[in-house]
């Protein structure tokens, strides 16, 4: 099913319609099809004229680093999706008496954890789901990216979003769950769409069919902890079956919801990772040639990929008080909306923002958000792209960009293209 509008062919192509665009007032309209294409020019207007800004919407956007930072670290501001009111009525709506399956699972879901659940749930998580468990799977990863890009190496031509980046974290975490050869198929079809959960504005026809992906995938996970209970395994259900902490232990719901947050988290933001950063590569070939000829700089390479061109735009916090950034009051009950994608291109924190430098001193973007939410996967995305692109540059080339037209996905979260095609020399 497409979780997407109709508004995919509205690309912005004219210099006109983008100085149109920025006569009007400053504003954020995620939805504008200029503001998919590029939203930095817009952000950059944003942090000079108006850095805490109350959106058509009705809701505050921050765009600079140090208010996201000073939003992301205060526990004024809540991460509950409950509370994220009018956007999620339709998710936690009780129907005789019971919330749908998505809101149940959503609510269970880290991410979306505020302490002193999140800190009960992270500590048990994180005893399963160690970086000495991300970096066993460097071989298994590099075998993948292998076999992907040995279907297409003799073509000449390639989509590096559905030959690449969406089939590898996919295969990964079934890798990592223990999830039968069999069964992968219908992971990847149920993944595809888990991404959706993560927006904060979704139609009545999404939910539904949103909620019956999570039905089915629960029921399948179910089956498959029920099993690993009877026969355990060395795999992460077997690890998230056994972790416990001073006699605390996950619930049977709390481990089906950590599978599928990984799925729905852990899928699209190493897709978009690889594909965003792959496109900023392509746009800058003397960075390319760069790593190409030393490809011991790709761990600050794709630090900086992930600084200038983040796969998570935007962190989404409820204010449980009323809080005053910039001589501005947020009042309790409000959202907020924390673009990291704008933080990341912030001159105040980043010399040079707009400028793409693989050899740029790490520097602290906020592209896995930041203090106790801070992603648990993302050794696990940082991995995988290390070695997809690093391969894909030294097998592939000659690598050009195949259109001069791309387009992105009508999402608001999270920013991906929906395909990227290129070509290479055989």
């Amino acid at each position: 099913m497409n979780l997407t509008d109709n508004n995919s062919k509205n690309i912005f192509s004219s210099r006109e319609r983008r100085d149109a665009s920025f006569a009007r007032a400053v504003t954020f309209n995620p939805f504008l099809p200029e503001f998919r294409v590029d939203p930095y020019p817009f952000y950059h207007r944003l942090r000079s004229e108006d850095p805490v800004h109350m959106s058509f919407m009705g809701v505050w956007v921050i765009t600079r680093y140090s208010d996201a930072i000073a939003v992301l670290r205060d526990s004024r501001f809540s991460a509950d999706m409950r509370r994220w009111g009018k956007y999620q009525d339709i998710r936690f709506r009780e129907k005789q008496g019971q919330i749908s399956q998505l809101g149940q699972t959503n609510s269970k879901w880290i991410l979306f954890l505020d302490p002193p659940d999140h800190t009960r749930l992270q500590r048990l998580v994180i005893k399963a789901f160690t970086p000495q468990v991300v970096e066993g799977l460097r071989p298994y990863i590099q075998e993948v990216v292998n076999e992907k890009l040995n279907q297409v190496r003799s073509s000449g031509v390639m989509d590096i979003v559905a030959d690449l980046a969406q089939p590898l974290p996919v295969t990964v975490i079934a890798k990592m769950l223990g999830v039968p050869t069999e069964d992968r198929d219908r992971l990847r079809e149920w993944s595809d769409d888990l991404a959706s959960c993560l927006d904060p504005m979704m139609s009545v026809d999404i939910f539904e069919h949103l909620n019956k992906v999570v039905l089915e995938f629960t029921d399948y996970l179910r089956s498959l902890v029920a099993k690993r209970r009877q026969c355990r395994q060395d795999d992460l259900i077997g690890a998230l079956i056994a972790v416990r902490e001073e006699g605390d232990k996950l619930s049977e719901d709390e481990l089906l919801a950590t599978c599928i947050l990984l799925f729905a988290a852990g899928q699209e933001t190493t897709v978009k990772l690889i594909s965003n950063g792959m496109l900023a590569l392509l746009r800058h070939p003397d960075q390319m040639e760069k790593l190409k000829q030393e490809p011991t700089l790709i761990q600050d390479a794709v630090e900086e990929l992930l600084r200038y061109d983040s796969p998570v735009q935007i962190t989404v916090r409820t204010a449980i008080e009323n809080v005053e950034i910039d001589n501005k009051i947020i009042q309790k009950g409000q959202q907020v909306l924390v673009c990291t994608g704008a933080a990341n291109r912030d001159p105040v924190q980043f010399p040079d923002p707009d400028k793409l430098d693989i050899t740029r001193p790490k520097s602290r973007h906020l592209s896995f958000s930041y203090g106790i939410h801070a992603c648990l996967g993302a050794t696990l995305a940082r991995v995988q792209a290390q070695i997809a692109i690093n391969t894909l540059i030294q097998r592939m080339p000659e690598l050009k960009l195949r259109t001069d037209t791309l387009e992105w996905q009508e999402k608001i979260i999270l920013r991906g293209l929906k395909a990227l095609p290129v070509s290479f020399k055989i």
